[in-house]
């Protein structure tokens, strides 16, 4: 594993949404600060920092077989887009895991 690979993995956090374990990634500083001056697109910010999940192939499509499916972002995407029950947890879990590390380094700096 690349020490890009460990920085990135050090930022995620598994959650649970629609009945599915997800693994998201907070976002860097620098991503916050761009979704702040873009506007929340809730969508875009679930599809960018969704980065794993457990899902089977009969979790995507009706008579799939129950495989695990490897995730990768095109697919997430797809399914996603039928599945708005996920998104306002796992928007929230991402803001919530940014909000946590600010919070974290505030208190770092003032003490």
């Amino acid at each position: 594993m690349s020490l890009i690979d460990k920085i990135r993995k050090a930022r995620e956090v598994t959650v649970e949404a629609g009945g599915h374990t997800f693994t998201i990634r907070r976002p860097t500083d620098e991503e916050a600060l761009r979704m702040g001056s873009e506007g929340s697109d809730m969508f875009a910010i679930v599809r960018a920092h969704t980065v794993g999940w457990n899902l089977k192939e009969l979790d995507l499509i009706p008579g799939g077989g129950p495989e695990p499916v490897a995730f990768s972002n095109e697919l997430f995407g797809e399914w996603l887009g039928d599945q708005p029950e996920v998104w306002q947890p796992l928007g929230e879990a991402i803001l919530e895991a940014y909000k946590a590390h600010s919070d974290k380094r505030s208190t770092a700096e003032k003490n």
